[in-house]
């Protein structure tokens, strides 16, 4: 069985939920895993945002937009009246609970429960325009079988008991639609898993089944080798392991979330990236296999701050690093990349919520300085030791662009640069004329 992960663009408007079908609809038996149609989370954010800030008005204002949004969506997906009345009172009853809102306390709870609305209204309407057609399909409600744990992270054995038992109950299904990006929390109540969580659902989806592919469609024909938005001649990569696969997603290409990789790499299951609007294309597949001596792609992550700490006290000690890393541990904090010398560290961020903390703990061991707007570039590939010379190749493409920091030897898959953000575009462009 394969999983087929359908993002908010490729479910953006009828037109292409009626494109998804043809797609979908081949005689092969799957799960469908659906996106909130796009622009939708965004809004339902906004909407939460209002009743946190107790302006009933303004959050009714932005439903009863979207809400016509939807109608207007729904009298262009069906073709008869019957189908068309069902999906409007579908479309209605989700809005009333989100208006319902407008009389409580708000908290993060209630905000979970309207975010889920996106997911749950796509599905419906997908679902029923499949029966309309008539396609043989069932609904698989994700919060009946998609739970995390205590720590937030995925609960495996309880979903794939869940999620088989539901399919037990609708073996003649041919196409079986469920929401990606919401789940259950330990405790029962409606929770999600994160932004781009629906790559992540599909990815726990196929690993609990054993799938024999996990496909992900979005607007693109793959993960390209650079960012077709600043480099020309851009082209996708027909085949990647799956560390490559992570580094790029996790450094700045947006076509795949990084916590999609796991759950599939760890259960050997492909991941196939593929376009909606091209459905020919082969885009690119994920898997175990690796190239041999070749440089993949590169990718850019924007908004990172570099800071450096300086002291003697480093010097020939032990326990300076640890006490370092504490600081950013104590304030939740991630590190991207780190170099060291014998009297200095620098680490970079992209999560600066506490910066201001994290610095006045730093200054009690040395000497702090902050660099902001800057960018990490990452080149990724075949890239062990071993493979001499395309370290020279890729610091030799930004001879003529000042680079801050070289990460290199913490995995065999990639080369990671800081360079400030107005030399992002001169970089990718000087490492795509050098490498590809």
């Amino acid at each position: 069985m394969k999983v087929l992960k359908f993002g908010g663009t490729s479910v953006g408007s009828a037109a292409r939920m009626k494109e998804v079908a043809k797609l979908v609809c081949n005689g092969e038996r799957k799960i469908v895993v659906l996106s909130a149609m796009s622009g939708t989370t965004n809004s339902l954010v906004e909407i939460s945002d209002y009743y946190y800030k107790g302006n009933t008005a303004g959050a009714l204002e932005k439903i009863n937009a979207l809400e016509q949004q939807y109608l207007a969506t729904v009298g262009e997906l069906y073709a008869t009246g019957q189908y068309r009345s069902e999906c409007e009172s579908i479309v209605r009853s989700h809005f009333e609970y989100i208006r319902s809102f407008a009389k409580a306390v708000f908290t993060l709870f209630e905000e979970k429960a309207i975010l889920a609305q996106g997911e749950l209204l796509s599905t419906a309407m997908f679902h029923l325009y499949l029966q309309e057609s008539g396609k043989s399909s069932a609904l698989l409600p994700a919060l009946d079988y998609m739970r995390i744990d205590k720590n937030g992270e995925p609960d495996t054995a309880y979903i794939a008991e869940h999620l088989e038992r539901l399919m037990a109950a609708h073996e003649d299904a041919e196409l079986l639609v469920t929401q990606g990006y919401i789940c259950r929390n330990f405790y029962g109540e409606i929770d999600n898993l994160q932004r781009g969580g629906s790559d992540y659902s599909a990815s726990l989806i196929g690993a609990a089944l054993h799938a024999e592919e996990i496909q992900i469609w979005t607007d693109i024909d793959g993960m390209h080798n650079n960012d077709p938005r600043i480099v020309e001649g851009t082209r996708p990569v027909r085949l990647l392991h799956f560390e490559e696969a992570a580094e790029l997603a996790y450094f700045g290409a947006k076509i795949l979330h990084p916590t999609c990789i796991l759950p599939a790499k760890l259960n050997n299951i492909p991941v196939r990236l593929l376009n909606t609007m091209e459905p020919s294309a082969p885009g690119t597949l994920i898997s175990n296999r690796m190239g041999t001596g070749k440089i993949e792609a590169v990718a850019a992550k924007d908004n990172i701050t570099a800071i450096k700490i300086k002291s003697g006290r480093m010097l020939l000690a032990y326990g300076f690093l640890r006490k370092v890393f504490e600081i950013f541990e104590s304030y939740r904090t991630p590190i991207d990349i780190v170099t060291t010398s014998e009297v200095g560290v620098s680490v970079t961020i992209d999560n600066t919520r506490h910066l201001h903390e994290i610095v006045n703990d730093l200054k009690k061991f040395g000497t702090v300085t902050v660099d902001t707007d800057m960018v990490i570039v990452c080149v990724v590939g075949d890239m062990p030791y071993e493979n001499v010379g395309f370290q020279a190749k890729v610091l030799g493409a930004l001879r003529d662009i000042p680079v801050r920091m070289v990460s290199y030897g913490g995995s065999n898959y990639n080369i990671s640069l800081l360079v400030k953000a107005e030399d992002k575009a001169r970089a990718l462009q000087a490492l795509s004329k050098e490498l590809f």
